[in-house]
């Protein structure tokens, strides 16, 4: 992306570190409980409150959910790696320090493939992904005069996936982070719920001027945490850098925070550079030491990904590009979409769920998550249709009123008398009634004006409430019209 400042061009640079908290529901060295939305200080044990004396014990499960993540983007996993205690003071972090690592992390070097807005593909490099402990909660709103601290999240467990700086844009670190957390939903490392902090972000802001090869001075924008966010704040901060520069000033190596109603980047705090945090190897720790056999058989064990999923869909579904994307674009989609495809013919679900239900969906404003209809219920109705006891047009009326009231479809049908009319006899007095009231456009077809077939199906289907099959009455009319 380039930026057009008064006198310069100017080139976008960001650079990612995602943390993602790992699906245990222990802590990372304690037996503490996990679970979000309990009440404060409910869930912190001596080692969580660091009461002297107390030793960490590292939880096995949260191990291999790093080493799954790793393995998810193409990564290296380390075989050699060790926790560090990152010093700082701050109010909730009882320790005075973060167990993190800094210099041997449990997976470097891996990749990951966006889809840019122009169709381009581009390869993101993960530098590290490391394993580190959370914080906990300050709270600023009970009082006008206090600070609370909950100590519930001290010690969950978090990775840290860190990008190099390849991001130009902000569409490509939107593109990015989707993808990323759907692969962690779908390996089950991490729920991705962005409203509760399971994944959020830091953004590594800079600019320089189009053509020179040296970064310029990073801004760190923190806990970014929602999609819709993500590009008001790059884009914000890049723009604020930007003018500074033009005016000859310097930018401060800083952290900012977002402020969603304003619109804008906050300052607050300096920047701290590694050497700041004194690091050094936690003493009371062991040196994990990972054996082949360990990581291949978190390999072999992996789920289906994304990619390897939606060219299955292709091959042998054979979905478009376009309708296997958005069917895997959520693990709850896919996994909704094949209980149907097991039952039904594969393409009528996908087309079913990517236009019907999904456009229902987005006009209601209701997430897929929280839709009223069971994959047993929309699976009868897609039967129904293919039974030929309901019609296309017939099943969308009874989707919406599914929608309403999350009665069965058959119910439904049988509750409003919308069970198809296949009976030849009946469908004949319809076009019967249809020929007679239009000789004018009999005529005129016998005449040569084919294109009128459709009317007659048209008004034929009107006068059966939509409930004549629409292959019989084609049949049936056809034959009636080369007879006149």
């Amino acid at each position: 992306m380039i930026i057009q400042g008064k006198t310069n061009k100017w080139e976008l640079v960001i650079g990612l570190e995602i943390h993602a908290q790992l699906n245990s529901k222990s802590k990372l060295f304690s037996h503490s409980s996990t679970k979000f939305g309990e009440d404060n200080n409910e869930q912190v044990s001596y080692i969580d409150a660091a009461m002297p004396g107390m030793l960490p014990i590292t939880n096995k499960k949260c191990i291999e959910l790093a080493i799954k993540a790793g393995l998810a983007v193409n990564a290296k996993i380390n075989t050699f790696s060790v926790f560090d205690r990152k010093n700082y003071f701050y109010p909730d972090s009882p320790q005075g320090y973060q167990i993190s690592q800094l210099f041997y992390p449990i997976v470097s070097d891996g990749n990951m493939q966006i889809t840019k807005d122009n169709g381009e593909k581009k390869t993101i490099t993960i530098n590290r992904i490391h394993i580190e402990q959370d914080a906990g909660k300050s709270i600023h709103d009970q009082s006008p005069i206090e600070t609370f601290i909950d100590f519930n999240r001290v010690g969950v467990p978090l990775i840290e996936i860190v990008t190099d700086p390849n991001f130009n844009e902000p569409s490509e670190v939107e593109q990015f982070m989707k993808k990323l957390r759907n692969i962690l939903r779908y390996i089950d490392v991490c729920d991705g719920d962005l409203e509760k902090g399971s994944m959020r972000c830091d953004a590594n802001v800079s600019v320089r001027k189009k053509g020179d090869n040296k970064f310029g001075t990073r801004v760190e924008i923190k806990n970014l945490n929602s999609f819709k966010y993500i590009n008001k704040a790059i884009l914000y901060e890049a723009n604020r850098q930007v003018e500074l520069l033009e005016e000859q000033q310097d930018i401060v190596q800083e952290t900012r925070l977002f402020d969603v109603n304003l619109g804008q980047t906050k300052s607050m705090r300096k920047k701290e550079e590694a050497n700041d945090y004194r690091y050094f190897p936690d003493p009371d720790l062991l040196t994990l030491k990972i054996s082949a056999d360990f990581i291949n058989n978190i390999k072999n064990n992996l789920p289906e990904l994304p990619e390897d999923k939606k060219r299955r869909y292709i091959n042998n579904f054979h979905l478009t590009t376009y309708d296997a994307e958005v069917l895997t674009a959520d693990k709850a989609v896919a996994e909704f979409f094949e209980i149907i495809a097991k039952k039904v013919d594969p393409k009528l679900a996908a087309n079913w769920i990517c236009a019907e239900l999904f456009g229902r969906l987005n006009k209601k404003g209701i997430e897929f998550y929280k839709m009223p209809i069971t994959s047993e219920n929309f699976c009868t109705l897609l039967q129904l249709i293919t039974d030929n006891k309901i019609s296309g047009k017939i099943a969308k009326d009874v989707l919406d009123i599914m929608f309403e009231n999350n009665n069965s479809p058959e119910e439904i049908v049988k509750k409003h008398n919308l069970m198809q009319i296949s009976g030849t006899d009946e469908i004949e007095k319809y076009i019967d009634e249809v020929l007679n009231s239009n000789p004018e456009k009999v005529k005129e077809f016998k005449s040569g004006k084919e294109k009128l077939f459709g009317f007659f199906v048209g008004q034929v289907m009107k006068i059966s409430k939509g409930k004549a099959n629409p292959q019989n009455v084609n049949e049936i009319l056809t034959k009636k019209l080369h007879s006149i």
